[in-house]
């Protein structure tokens, strides 16, 4: 069965140009303890676990449990405290590291030619005015700052490590 309806010709097209795994056969129903085990099989396939939000009883835990289970690195998306408890739960236990940065992960993991373009840095490297760069970006240029990937010079943003 295909599952969600709503995507049923994104499916059709998946079958036909690429490759669909499953550990249930064709024709199935889709079932909620199915789920973690689907999940399971995704988190398998990876070569790491990136959380990006979890409630400390979600499914996502159970693809949690399966990333410990064989061993692979485990990264979560910074969070407030009182939002995404799992996640939290997992930086306060030392399970999991956080992710800040895309094109780090990109760099250790992925292929090194390829590079998510971040719209705030390549605005950076015209060197723009300060002022410009606050009422475009706002909160981004004071992040951006306190992360060292940027400083303000005679009134104008620089690119680090650019």
């Amino acid at each position: 069965m295909r599952y969600p309806t709503l995507n049923q010709n994104l499916i059709k097209e998946i079958e036909l140009k690429g490759l669909v795994l499953s550990q249930f056969k064709r024709g199935d129903p889709s079932l909620k303890w199915n789920f973690p085990l689907r999940n399971e099989l995704i988190v398998a396939l990876g070569e790491v676990l990136i959380v990006t939000q979890a409630d400390l009883n979600s499914g996502t835990m159970h693809s949690v449990s399966y990333a410990q289970k064989m061993g692979k690195k485990i990264y979560v998306l910074p969070h407030r405290l009182g939002e995404s408890e799992g996640t939290n739960d997992l930086l306060a236990k030392g399970l999991a590291e956080v992710l800040f940065d895309v094109e780090d992960l990109v760099a250790q993991y992925g292929n090194k030619t390829f590079t998510c373009k971040d719209p705030f840095l390549t605005y950076c490297d015209t060197f723009p005015l300060y002022h410009e760069a606050i009422e475009t970006y706002g909160q981004k240029v004071f992040e951006y700052e306190c992360l060292g990937k940027i400083v303000i010079e005679n009134g104008r943003i620089k690119r680090l490590n650019a």
